[in-house]
């Protein structure tokens, strides 16, 4: 079974607070807090392999969500749309907390190539 990945793309707004916070309530998010407690989903942070633009050069952050053990695709969809509604959750607290607008954030299935 093809490796399952999710990648999530900050746009060139977003600074190394905003990577750490996504990243921490993605950790505490029910249900895929259980699944890392568990050992089944690595979250961890990558160089964004494509250019933003309107970004200095080499800056731009990547989540990588990987599910450890394979999955039936249908379980697989419904963690990405969990990771697509605790994005959702902290662009909004993240509006509430701080001040201007938070970054977007793309979420991507990434092919076992790397590919999205």
């Amino acid at each position: 079974m093809a490796d399952q990945t999710i990648r999530l793309r900050l746009d060139g707004t977003a600074d190394a607070r905003d990577v750490g916070a996504l990243m921490a309530w993605l950790a505490r998010e029910e249900p895929l807090e259980e699944r890392v407690r568990a050992g089944g989903l690595r979250i961890s942070e990558a160089r964004s392999s494509e250019p933003e633009s309107g970004a200095p050069m080499g800056v731009g952050s990547e989540i990588v969500v990987a599910l450890v053990s394979s999955a039936a695709a249908p379980v697989f969809n419904q963690l990405v749309q969990e990771i697509r509604r605790a994005v959702v959750a902290w662009r909004d607290n993240r509006r509430e907390v701080e001040h201007g607008d938070p970054p977007q954030v793309d979420v991507d299935v990434v092919s076992s190539d790397g590919n999205g």
